[in-house]
């Protein structure tokens, strides 16, 4: 039985270690930790880094921690940092979706299998918004009007075609029939910019995460027509209806996960599963995920492997349609 999530102190983090870690095969870390993040820092993954690392250190989970910022190539410095470390179980990259799109695309050369898979951390969806005033009122209305004609709407993505955020949306519509590859998307430099093009009339629809539509659908100046989550969120969010209910049947999130250089034990594996599996436990983890609106789904190394294999075919199979992927 999991201790309670105020609970985690050494004697709850031993017995932890004991059920996670084969007898005789305990291990902890005897230098710092290096939590290795692909942007600069205030970045999404940087964020996701420093709350891990404040968790840890004020709850004495894993203490010293430290963020290691290596921005540049789209992630292949910090991808290149953590494939050169071979065997040095200090080294951990905060992992998301970029990593695989780039591979498919063709701009990048490491995907998960590349490393050591220790956990997934939470998974967040992909909101599609109108302005508040607009004649589209359901996302049904969207895959119609896209049906008949895909390049007859502006849709607005950060940062880059191709990505999670593209996917998030162009995803439901290949389920649904619409030609995603006439589609007439746009890349802004950041979703703060794609929302302000939907509110200034340049374009009809943006996709975005929900931290960054909040304040313009609080303030009731965009309207949310669909989310890619598998079945309706909770609280203030279970009034949007999925894209599945709406005629898509399609699925897709982002996530953050943790990935190790190659060829550290079974035992480092075990120890890092279970520090991540007590940050997941932790009431200020779970203040965060809430307050970002996203989901606490810790997975450990073998699950979160088969989880982004799963991801990585169904990214591959949309970008090729898109034309985006590199044989």
């Amino acid at each position: 039985m999991m201790c309670s999530p105020t609970a985690w102190g050494p004697i709850a983090l031993a017995t932890l270690l004991a059920a996670a870690t084969p007898a005789g095969a305990q291990w902890k870390p005897d230098r710092p930790t290096d939590l290795v993040v692909s942007v600069a820092p205030g970045g999404n993954q940087d964020i996701t880094a420093r709350t891990i690392q404040s968790i840890w250190q004020e709850r004495r989970i894993v203490s010293p921690v430290n963020v290691m910022n290596k921005p540049g190539g789209g992630g292949a410095i910090a991808y290149t940092h953590i494939s050169q470390r071979a065997k040095d179980p200090s080294q951990l990259l905060i992992l998301a979706p970029t990593m695989l799109t780039s591979k498919i695309m063709g701009v990048g050369q490491f995907t998960h299998r590349d490393f050591t898979p220790i956990a997934m951390l939470f998974n967040e969806y992909i909101f599609t918004v109108v302005k508040a005033d607009s004649r589209l009122k359901t996302g049904g209305e969207l895959i119609q009007r896209l049906k008949e004609a895909p390049d007859s709407l502006g849709v607005g993505i950060a940062t880059a075609i191709g990505n999670h955020i593209h996917m998030g949306l162009a995803l439901p519509m290949k389920a649904a029939g619409v030609d995603i590859r006439r589609m007439r998307v746009v890349a802004f430099k950041s979703s703060g910019q794609s929302l302000t093009a939907v509110l200034g009339g340049h374009i009809e629809i943006a996709a975005a995460t929900f931290a960054a539509v909040l304040p313009h659908v609080t303030s009731g100046q965009l309207r949310i027509l669909g989310v890619s989550a598998p079945q309706r969120m909770p609280g203030a969010l279970a009034a949007i209806p999925t894209w599945r209910e709406q005629g898509a049947a399609a699925v897709f999130d982002s996530w953050r996960g943790v990935v190790a250089p190659k060829g550290i034990t079974d035992a480092q594996v075990k120890y890092w599963e279970a520090m991540f599996l007590a940050l997941s436990q932790t009431e200020e983890w779970k203040a965060d995920i809430d307050k970002n609106y996203r989901v606490n789904h810790f997975l450990n190394g073998r699950d979160s492997s088969a989880y982004w294999d799963a991801q990585y075919k169904e990214l591959e199979e949309g970008l090729t349609e898109l034309g985006l992927a590199k044989r």
